[in-house]
């Protein structure tokens, strides 16, 4: 009977030495900026779209919506496409500080509002744990590769289209505009 107990509780060890060691494994195999690796999010299916002046330039973006997702952003990353961003979506209206630490490449930090305007466009600079806000709260932030915004012709005031801006109304505010009457300036 004692032989019995010793290879139950022989085998029972060894399972769970399996699954702690698998737990382990798919754990560290997460992309993540803990482990000095870059986050790689899923391209989302809808293009962002950013309407200026002179036309709409469309992107494909990254969504990082949760805590650890935006808390990770682009670090860690060497380089991106010019076509290509991360949207970082707020829960609600908020004063917001980005900072480049672990971030190689320079950025374009483009504040939106919830109503989808854009509220200011800063340069983040690689590396540097200088603090860059926009001075105002804002729902949401577009990060791009450095000179986009210039290249394409991106401003103040412009309105970012995507089925995430403008889907949660927060309390006490009209519903956004969703991207059919965009309304640009044409100064």
């Amino acid at each position: 009977m004692t032989h019995m107990n010793r290879l139950t509780a022989g085998v029972m060890c060894a399972v769970a030495a399996v699954i702690i060691a698998a737990g382990a494994f798919f754990y560290f195999q997460a992309p993540s900026s803990a482990n000095g690796r870059a986050m790689i999010l899923p391209v989302d299916p809808a293009p962002l779209i950013a309407v200026t002046k002179n036309g709409e330039r469309s992107f494909s973006i990254e969504v990082a919506d949760t805590d650890a997702e935006r808390g990770a952003g682009l670090m860690f990353r060497e380089d991106m496409a010019a076509n290509h961003g991360m949207l970082f979506v707020f829960d609600e209206t908020r004063d917001v500080n980005f900072w480049m630490k672990n971030t190689p490449m320079p950025l374009d930090l483009i504040f939106v509002g919830q109503d989808g305007r854009i509220r200011a466009i800063k340069q983040g600079e690689p590396q540097s744990e200088a603090i860059v806000s926009p001075g105002e709260p804002v729902r949401f932030v577009l990060e791009l590769k450095a000179g986009t915004a210039a290249r394409d012709g991106i401003r103040d005031g412009d309105l970012l289209r995507h089925p995430v801006i403008g889907t949660a109304p927060e309390p006490g505010m009209p519903p956004a505009n969703k991207g059919d009457s965009p309304n640009v300036d044409s100064d």
